[in-house]
């Protein structure tokens, strides 16, 4: 859907989109792993379940988190970090699943980026009209690795921009087991995700779970 919209950026391969430099589409990546990879995420939310959070602002996000690694994104009045201890309980985030390791390194290598050993993958469930505002991805120590994105259940609208809040965001759509890899130049690209569309999908039913990796420490 992307590649007739940017005839300027190559196409890598028939599964393969360059979406902007630094930037690839692996279009069905996961799909073949969705049964473990679902299977792991009960597990991993049965120890640490999802949770609505708030911005510092005193906003509750629309999308259900939750986090597993020996690091976890969490948000509060206080501001955005990573944390060893789930705030909730109190105790470390569950440990990350192997088959879950196993895609976000294989994902980082195919775009490119072959040394990726994430510490934190952030879990996102989307319900129909939940959607994440434009932000970057910059809480974390390093830039230097990319981030590992892998979109679950219901289709949706992945908003893609530069470094520069002000330009516009490129419109990806996304289906369930595809994979975006963003580092290098487009490490700190503003992205986000449309109000989710309602539908039914044969795994997750009316959901869409995003699994973002990252190297946090």
């Amino acid at each position: 859907m992307t590649a007739d919209l940017f005839d300027d950026l190559p196409v890598l391969g028939p599964a393969h989109e360059l979406i902007a430099p630094g930037a690839v589409l692996l279009r069905g990546f996961a799909r073949e792993l969705d049964a473990a990879l679902l299977q792991a995420l009960d597990d991993v939310i049965a120890q640490a379940p999802l949770r609505h959070l708030v911005t510092p602002g005193g906003y509750t996000m629309s999308v259900a988190m939750s986090n597993c690694g020996p690091l976890g994104w969490v948000s509060d009045r206080s501001g955005y970090r990573y944390d060893a201890l789930d705030p909730r309980s109190g105790r470390p985030w569950p440990a990350m699943p192997a088959c879950w390791m196993d895609l976000a390194v294989r994902a980082a290598a195919q775009a490119g980026f072959a040394q990726f050993r994430p510490d934190a993958c952030l879990i996102n469930l989307y319900e129909p009209g939940a959607k994440l505002s434009l932000h970057q991805d910059k809480d974390e120590k390093d830039f230097s690795a990319p981030i590992v994105s892998v979109s679950l259940g219901l289709p949706a609208v992945f908003l893609f921009g530069t470094s520069h809040r002000s330009d516009r965001p490129r419109r990806h759509w996304l289906s369930h087991g595809d994979v975006v890899v963003w580092g290098g130049p487009a490490r700190l690209a503003y992205h986000g995700v449309a109000p989710l569309a309602d539908g039914e999908h044969a795994l997750l039913g009316r959901r869409r779970i995003n699994l973002t990796f990252r190297q946090a420490g």
